[in-house]
């Protein structure tokens, strides 16, 4: 009879039950690394044994290599203004001759880039202008503008001011203004001016088309405003009064007057061109007309905006260096005081001053581009014509044209290759560049490897 419990096999599981314990007694015995000291007495932990993963490479390396490129820009442009500074310091130690005599002072000549406000325009010029200018001790004046043909209008305003003080013609409509009443003061008292060269500073391509303009049109053009065209007069049917009674007639009197005292003092009015280009040749020249100008600079004012411009926007942004460095270049010639004739036909068919700061206009928007339409005022009737506005004077799209007779007296200043050489072999220390935690960390280790102060209480020295 066959047994009816037959023996198992063997147990397969038992060399898994047997490597059991032998786990047990190897988890038991296992013992974590211990963590460095130093960082467990500061109180970090351990430092991980793995690399991040690959899309926190990718993060880490862009990162640090956006900021090293802002970090490395922004410490060669302070050096290479800190290094123009120095080439023009000297001249802030120079004595006086005469301390009754008015010193040298520039004029800076600013205004609002195209669709854009005059703080940009302020901003450029602290900095990347200022610091040399003040590094060299020399005084200056501002002549801004806030739209197109303000700065036309100052130039040329200054100019007729100067030739009818020449030729004794007396204005009557214009007050004398700041300037011109503390000149009759000096020269009452007896204070000599300045018998060098001062110099004008134009800022930007825009801002140099107004200052030709300006000049051409102070030179050329009449001491008199022309007549400005009436315009015609709309007929206004006239209107059948209401009825009204004598409160209501108060209360919009004082409304009225509630208004007027709310409403802002309006900016006067942009004076009107003397002339226009196409007066040049037919128009006379001063006798008294000086043989020379005071020299002038053209100053770049790269400034373009767009969100289609983002990458142009940033190249520029990490290479602020290199227009330190030319801007730089340009003050420091205009505080040496070399200058020299404008060249004609050095660059292709243009003149010198034709191709100023010429590639600036590749970044105006379009609507600088539109011609203006005239402007209807408001129709006081239907059946009343509308009354237009002239539209003002286009400058800055218009190419620049010259008279031989003013081109010949002007002058630009240039740095000499002898200064440009000293100014090249300055070496600007890394303390007056670095920022404040790598100057923070400097002053730390000093602080840390430098002797303690000696103590005169010491029991040592008892």
């Amino acid at each position: 009879m066959a047994d009816p419990k037959p023996p198992t096999a063997p147990n397969a599981s038992a060399p898994a039950a047997a490597a059991a314990p032998a786990a047990s007694s190897s988890a038991a015995t296992y013992k974590a690394p211990a963590p460095n000291p130093a960082l467990r007495m500061m109180g970090l932990p351990n430092l991980p044994k793995k690399l991040p993963s690959r899309n926190w490479m990718i993060f880490w390396t862009l990162t640090a290599a956006f900021s090293g490129a802002i970090i490395y820009d922004k410490r060669e442009k302070k050096r290479a203004t800190a290094r123009w500074s120095k080439a023009v310091a000297h001249l802030a130690k120079e004595p006086v001759k005469d301390p009754n005599q008015l010193q040298r002072k520039l004029t800076i000549f600013l205004e609002s880039p195209p669709t854009e406000g005059l703080r940009v325009a302020q901003d450029h010029f602290t900095e990347y202008v200022k610091p040399v200018l003040a590094a060299s001790g020399l005084d200056w004046e501002f002549v801004q503008g806030r739209r197109e043909g303000d700065v036309r209008a100052a130039v040329a305003e200054k100019i007729r001011r100067t030739r009818r003080l020449a030729e004794g013609v007396p204005s009557e409509e214009q007050e004398p203004t700041g300037e011109e009443i503390v000149a009759g003061i000096r020269q009452r008292n007896g204070t000599p001016d300045w018998d060098g060269i001062n110099g004008d500073v134009v800022i930007g391509r825009h801002t140099w088309k107004e200052y030709v303009r300006g000049i051409h049109e102070g030179w050329l053009g009449p001491l008199t405003a022309p007549p400005v065209p009436e315009a015609p007069k709309p007929e206004i049917p006239a209107e059948v009064p209401a009825e009204t009674t004598e409160g209501e007639d108060v209360k919009k009197a004082e409304e009225k007057k509630e208004e007027e005292k709310e409403k802002k003092p309006e900016r006067p009015p942009q004076p009107v061109p003397y002339n226009t280009v196409d007066d040049y040749p037919a128009a006379p020249l001063p006798s008294y007309i000086p043989p020379e100008f005071f020299p002038s600079t053209q100053i770049q004012f790269p400034h373009i905006l767009g969100f289609s411009n983002t990458f142009i926007r940033l190249g520029r942004f990490l290479n602020r260096r290199r227009l330190a460095d030319d801007i730089g270049r340009e003050v420091a010639a205009v505080c040496l005081a070399h200058a020299r004739e404008y060249k004609a036909d050095t660059i292709g068919s243009e003149s010198e001053w034709e191709a100023a700061l010429e590639n600036e206009e590749k970044d105006w928007p379009k609507s600088v581009w539109k011609d203006d339409k005239p402007k209807e005022t408001e129709k006081p009737s239907e059946d009343s014509n509308a009354v237009t506005k002239l539209p003002e004077e286009k400058i800055w799209t218009k190419p620049i044209v010259m008279d031989s007779r003013v081109s010949a007296r002007m002058r630009r200043f240039e740095l000499q290759p002898e200064d440009e050489a000293r100014a090249r072999e300055i070496v600007v220390p890394e303390e007056e560049i670095e920022g404040w935690i790598k100057g923070s960390l400097r002053s730390l280790y000093r602080w840390a490897v430098s002797p303690p102060p000696p103590r005169p209480w010491s029991s040592d020295e008892m």
